[in-house]
């Protein structure tokens, strides 16, 4: 059984991390509210994406797929102890992240190690979220792209661009906050088929074809995702440039009428 106190995808406000864990009350509050604390073993971080936090640090925090690019507080440097624990961790690192500063629940994205380190002021830290073993994450999938980086056709770098932006964990639970968790060409739903094991699992799809990503792309989890089971994730992307949902809804309906 996991030991894991917090479910992937779930929001949590400071409040409720503090009941779970059973933090005292002398100890709330301090470093818990300004990014970052440790308790007991595990450290807890609380990340603003896109938006400046309550000190008025407006780091440039991102997620790179599903890893999330972070800083740490202003002139923090990888000499401190903080910086040494997390990369020899003794416990858990238990990352959360929003998007609005002013909404004090944030998402839990999960268990997280350090991907790749920079020795910066402040610090930056790639962190990768691999615990698969203990956390669901329906947003760690195949690469659509495979083999030799040095044999990939022209676009791939896009191609892989938009797995990118498909894996961004705060974009996916919009989209399927907005549309669902059943496929939007086959109807398909993991967890009515599958039960439990099946729960919250979904593809996410990027709608914009890869002729119109900028090198700079702010996405709109609404305008710009569809959550589609992986069969037809793959037939999507089948053809290049990739098949729209219409189109693909339209052939299996040919091929499988009065669905």
């Amino acid at each position: 059984m996991s030991n894991i106190p917090f479910v992937v995808g779930n929001l949590y406000s400071r409040k409720d991390v503090y009941r779970i864990i059973n933090v005292p009350v002398k100890q709330q509050g301090g470093n818990w509210d300004t990014g970052y604390n440790r308790f007991n073993d595990d450290y807890f971080i609380f990340s603003n994406i896109n938006t400046s936090g309550r000190t008025g640090h407006d780091h440039p925090n991102q997620f790179i797929g599903n890893d999330l690019e972070w800083h740490g507080k202003k002139g923090s440097k990888l000499t401190q102890n903080t910086f040494k624990n997390f990369l020899n961790p003794k416990g858990n690192i238990y990352i959360f992240a929003r998007e609005d500063s002013s909404n004090p629940l944030f998402t839990y994205i999960g268990n997280g190690r350090v991907k790749q380190f920079y020795d910066t002021i402040p610090v930056k830290i790639t962190w990768e979220f691999i615990d698969t073993n203990n956390e669901n994450h329906p947003e760690i999938i195949a690469e659509e792209v495979n083999g030799d980086t040095a044999n990939l056709f022209e676009g791939a770098t896009k191609t892989i661009k938009v797995n990118v932006y498909e894996r961004n964990p705060i974009a996916r639970k919009r989209c399927i906050d907005h549309y669902g968790l059943s496929c939007l060409v086959c109807k398909f739903n993991f967890e009515d088929q599958y039960g439990e094991l099946g729960k919250d699992f979904i593809h996410v799809h990027h709608l914009i074809p890869l002729h119109e990503i900028k090198d700079v792309y702010e996405i709109d989890p609404i305008r710009d995702l569809r959550p589609v089971c992986p069969n037809c994730h793959a037939m999507l992307h089948k053809r290049k440039p990739a098949l729209s949902i219409e189109e693909l809804k339209s052939l299996l309906e040919e091929m499988v009428p009065n669905r």
